[in-house]
């Protein structure tokens, strides 16, 4: 019996911060749910930006830790490997990343277009201009996205690229500009649609027959000019640069306020190289750069206590913030469901099998060791967040630091499966609700974009929305329909945050198996067992052990 209560309390001792982390989830969403309940009137922003200060601080805390753990850790990683080593180890992690981000909107578009939630279910229309005003916050192409994505692997600051990422805007060509140039059916098909009485109309389209009607027209019709605004109702909801020509929009490079960590994980590899081919030179930089990985991992396990008491005033803030339940269970039900079932399908079954196939094994005893990463995933909604947690956990199971250090920062960066399916699925459910009907080459375009849109998406909670406007620029749908799927967002981004996370940690089990050999093979001295650093004598030990 003694023994039994031993055995229990090791358990619970053992298992105590997934436990707690676990019971914040569930009594956020209790708590969250009882004070819906008892207020008599709606929850304000900022009572529920007071209840999640204490969540808030937490993320800052995660969020801080995230350059310094993912330069050192790249560097360090690469840095202690030989180039041909390097090479296979991200040629590996590559080729997983792909195939699994592949399935993942294969996948996603096979349920959607099985299922067809969007059938049969009415649009929602916002009330206001400003119901879709925080969602579609500036114009875009698709091909200045793509370019987008190419300009942050290759910061021109890296100063700068902690704080900010390229994003090109597009600036809105004026009505004048289009009366100066002589666009004469674009002109007349927006004066004819504007508010302006009778009288203004005709004024224009007779200054506009002159030759030089751009010289003649007067300061009145010229201030009428510029007061004429875009109505997209007037045009069938079609997209501004459908109405105005490419080459009229001007468009301008901007930094958006938040970390390029594209740009930082390339710089960080090609540094780590060329510190490898340092030799011994490069030893004092690396020691360096180890000793910061290992200080920031004591910072993690010290911020990783407060993840049961952020997730719980994280999850009552978003609870809090539900416009209506109603939309979780009925107009969005199905899809929804469907959005679900895809990343269940995949982190469960997909993973498993290309688990299975490459190492002959299956994953759930593995799966069954990243409760607290999944658990802490889910309740941050970020997989750069958790990156941290992650990277201690993966430590704690064993696999090499340098295979660790390396495949998961990039996967946090690039490996967004959860992501890539939301899109694919979201994307086809929109064309779905305004009775679209996407042929073959569009369907393809939607698996490409969502693939590449995915890429791009840095690991912040709900970036999908963002990119997800390059997606419906695809399927030539208008950027706010995005205001019919935001109401289930907050909630799918946690899921599909959480199989982000396990298909990274699938993913650096697999690559540290396949190179276990090569790794274990490297000759150690015993000058390098008695100048090594902890982690790299857990890997030596470990090494003997297997020779």
């Amino acid at each position: 019996m003694a023994d039994e209560r031993n055995r229990f309390v090791r358990c619970i001792s053992k298992n105590l911060l997934t436990i707690l982390t676990v019971v914040g989830v569930f009594g956020g969403t209790a708590v969250g749910l009882l004070l819906r309940s008892i207020s008599t009137n709606k929850w304000t922003s900022r009572e529920i930006m007071y209840l999640a200060f204490p969540g808030e601080l937490f993320l800052r805390m995660l969020k801080a830790l995230i350059i310094p753990l993912l330069m050192s850790s790249v560097i360090s990683a690469i840095g202690s490997l030989d180039l041909s080593l390097s090479k296979k180890i991200a040629f590996r992690s590559i080729l997983y990343y792909a195939s699994t981000t592949i399935c993942a909107v294969v996948l996603g578009m096979l349920l959607v277009v099985a299922i067809r939630p969007g059938e049969g279910t009415v649009p929602w229309k916002p009330a206001s201009e400003d119901d879709t005003g925080r969602v579609l916050t500036r114009h875009v192409l698709t091909q200045d996205t793509l370019l987008d994505l190419v300009r942050n692997f290759f910061p021109p600051n890296l100063i700068q690229a902690c704080v900010g990422q390229s994003q090109t805007f597009l600036h809105e060509p004026s009505v004048y500009t289009l009366y100066k140039r002589g666009d004469e059916a674009i002109l007349r098909s927006i004066v004819d649609n504007s508010s302006l009485d009778t009288g203004l109309k005709s004024a224009i389209f007779d200054s506009l027959s002159a030759r030089d009607h751009w010289r003649r027209i007067n300061d009145s019709l010229l201030k009428q000019l510029q007061t004429i605004k875009y109505n997209a109702t007037h045009y069938g909801n079609r997209e501004l640069e459908d109405i105005y020509p490419a080459e009229l929009w001007r468009f301008e490079e901007k930094y958006e306020s938040t970390t390029n960590v594209l740009g930082l994980v390339t710089f960080s590899i090609v540094f780590g190289i060329a510190m490898g081919q340092l030799g011994e030179k490069g030893k004092v930089l690396l020691d360096f750069f180890h000793a910061l990985t290992e200080a920031m991992m004591i910072i993690t396990s010290w911020v990783i206590w407060l993840s049961p008491m952020g997730v719980f005033f994280l999850v009552v803030a978003k609870v809090l913030e539900i416009a209506s339940f109603a939309d979780l269970v009925g107009r969005l039900g199905l899809y929804f469901m469907t959005v679900l079932l895809g990343l269940f399908i995949h982190g469960f079954i997909t993973l498993s099998i290309i688990y299975f196939i490459v190492l002959r094994r299956l994953p759930f005893k593995i799966i069954g060791q990243l409760s607290q990463v999944l658990v802490t995933a889910f309740g941050t909604a970020s997989s750069s967040a958790t990156m941290p947690i992650t990277i201690q956990t993966m430590d704690k199971m064993g696999l090499d630091p340098r295979v660790t250090r390396f495949v998961i920062p990039i996967g946090a960066t690039i490996n967004m499966d959860g992501t890539a399916l939301y899109e694919a699925v979201a994307a086809i459910f929109i064309a779905q609700l305004n009775n679209i009907n996407l042929g073959f080459g569009k369907t393809i375009a939607v698996c490409l974009t969502a693939t590449a849109a995915s890429i791009g998406a840095a690991g912040i909670p709900q970036a999908g929305l963002v990119t997800m406007v390059m997606v419906l620029d695809t399927v030539g749908l208008p950027a706010d329909a995005v205001i019919n799927i935001i109401a289930v967002d907050w909630l799918l981004d946690r899921f599909r945050t959480t199989i982000n996370v396990m298909c990274d940690c699938l993913g650096a089990r697999l690559v540290d198996l396949l190179s276990m050999g090569e790794l274990g093979g490297m000759v150690v001295t015993n000058k390098d067992r008695l100048n090594a650093e902890p982690h790299e004598l857990t890997e030596i030990t470990k090494a003997d052990q297997h020779s």
